[in-house]
């Protein structure tokens, strides 16, 4: 069976940021919604004018959407998640068109395992600092962001 949109974020948020809090929460639900609703770049192509599912599932983007990471099982994967009501609550908030303030336009995150946070990510330069949330930070596109 498919999952429609609001599971798929919910298992996502739970899986993703379950440990991280309210905020934490919807900071991934904010950046699910922004790379969901970007008019250029390389998430625009995937998005296909708003296509929650290409997004969550675009390869290495979310490692809790693939159950084989590195050629291991990856227990903790959406089809592992039971969302609950505040899963459920956060995933409604964002596809109302909510975002978290602090994150903004942001289109990626990464938890660093260290302190502090890059100035860039991806690697090519398409996304500069803007924020840490918890462990996470919290990267905006650059200008170069429309080329890829």
């Amino acid at each position: 069976m498919a999952y429609s949109d609001r599971e798929l974020i919910a298992r996502i948020v739970q899986c993703e940021a379950g440990g991280e809090g309210d905020n934490g929460m919807k900071a991934v639900a904010t950046i699910i919604m922004n790379r969901v609703n970007a008019t250029e770049g390389e998430y625009a192509r995937i998005s296909q004018d708003g296509n929650v599912r290409n997004i969550i599932f675009q390869p290495r983007q979310f490692d809790c959407a693939t159950d084989d990471l590195f050629g291991k099982y990856n227990p903790q994967n959406i089809y592992n998640m039971n969302p609950t009501e505040i899963h459920y609550y956060i995933a409604d908030w964002a596809l109302s068109g909510n975002k978290l303030n602090e994150v903004g336009e942001c289109l990626w995150y990464l938890n660093p395992f260290k302190p502090t946070c890059d100035n860039t990510f991806p690697r090519n330069g398409s996304g500069t600092f803007q924020t840490r949330l918890g462990e996470h930070c919290f990267y905006k596109p650059t200008p170069l962001y429309k080329n890829t």
